[in-house]
């Protein structure tokens, strides 16, 4: 069987999602498309406002087959390694495995050919780096020049779905596994530049204005109907997190993907500021991205850390499935792996489960009454 997986978080569904959902299967022509998506929490260190499960319903009225959860160890990390829980989880599939991803640009011989270059980093790579940064250059500039210099088109490592594609195309390269990976290029408006368009914004965009009417021209009628009518959490999730920060141990805090060369010692001393944006703004600088410093806090206040989720990388892992289309049960779900899986497995989807929990209690009044995260057919 021929599957389509596309890796996501879809906070909130919108029309490029479907765009997406509906030009990779005209690409693919695949029997089973299947999204791996981000439950509550997102790898920009956010909380999503519409439960996971509403989110599975809107991708499968809008073209997929069926939804698996990427757990919150995978999630609520940095892009290289929320692509290699994702593929990881689309390896692990039933059949001949395409992956599909919005960019900005490139095709499909540019992602390969980053990924070999990036993966390798041979010795003109590091130089053409040490060469720019001794030219006073910020490192990001300095790998994107080196990677230049070794041949990778340069604006690959300049928009961030195209950043995020050429972590796929890494992360494919070193699984060993004959997936082939299939960008399709986006339309519509960039990321978060928080302006609204006519059909085809942002998620970004959207969260940034869910109060404007013309939010509806960019999305699916069940998507947003089911997004203005769930709770905005956000305001209580930064509260908590905030205070998480303040009584977190910095031994843990260091244990957070990213908290590293002292920047453990700057939350901390920054936790007690006048609440989370505060925290955020003090935190962020040229080296420290405000999504690098969100992503932090998020994962410190759902306990993930580093060094569980390389073990759960290397562990065997179950399929958690979100949604499946109705008609197509009996010839999807033999699809996924369903065994029980060990330690590191129940682990890994019980941290999930836990942030779940967390967001189900920050979000009353709720929009749909899951507690067991039982799988539902649409």
């Amino acid at each position: 069987m021929k599957i389509c997986a596309i890796i996501c978080e879809f906070n909130p569904f919108h029309n490029g999602h479907a765009y997406l959902i509906n030009e990779a299967r005209k690409a693919t022509l695949c029997d089973a498309l299947v999204c791996i998506m981000s439950g509550q929490f997102t790898q920009r260190g956010e909380i999503c406002r519409t439960d996971k499960f509403l989110r599975a319903k809107h991708a499968i009225l809008s073209g997929a087959d069926a939804v698996v959860e990427l757990p919150a160890p995978f999630a609520v990390a940095p892009a290289e390694v929320f692509a290699r829980g994702g593929v990881k989880l689309a390896s692990e599939f039933s059949g001949e495995i395409s992956l599909c991803f919005g960019c900005e640009s490139g095709d499909k011989d540019d992602f390969c050919a980053a990924a070999r270059i990036l993966c390798d980093e041979d010795k003109t790579f590091k130089s053409k780096i040490s060469e720019e940064l001794d030219g006073g250059q910020s490192y990001i500039k300095a790998y994107q020049a080196a990677f230049e210099a070794c041949g990778g088109k340069r604006e690959l490592l300049s928009t961030p779905n195209s950043i995020l594609g050429v972590e796929y195309a890494k992360a494919v390269l070193r699984s060993g596994t004959n997936i082939e990976i299939l960008p399709i290029k986006r339309i519509g408006a960039g990321f978060n530049d928080g302006k609204l368009k006519d059909n085809f914004s942002s998620a970004g965009a959207i969260r940034a204005n869910a109060e404007n009417s013309l939010i509806k021209s960019n999305m699916p009628e069940c998507s947003y109907v089911d997004f203005i009518s769930s709770a905005d959490n956000s305001q209580r999730f930064e509260r908590l997190a905030a205070d998480m920060l303040f009584l977190s141990d910095k031994e843990n805090l260091k244990r957070v993907y990213g908290c590293s060369e002292g920047l453990e010692n700057k939350l901390i001393a920054c936790s007690a500021l006048n609440g989370y944006s505060e925290i955020v703004g003090a935190c962020t600088s040229k080296r420290y991205s405000s999504s690098r410093i969100k992503r932090i806090i998020c994962a410190n206040l759902l306990g993930l850390y580093a060094d569980k989720t390389e073990r759960f990388l290397q562990a065997e892992l179950p399929h958690k499935i979100l949604a499946v289309k109705k008609e197509k049960a009996d010839e999807v779900l033999p699809l996924f792996k369903s065994f029980e899986g060990g330690e590191a497995a129940k682990e890994c989807y019980e941290l999930s489960s836990a942030a779940y929990a967390l967001w189900r209690h920050l979000s009353v009044p709720l929009s749909l009454e899951n507690a067991n995260e039982k799988m539902i057919l649409v």
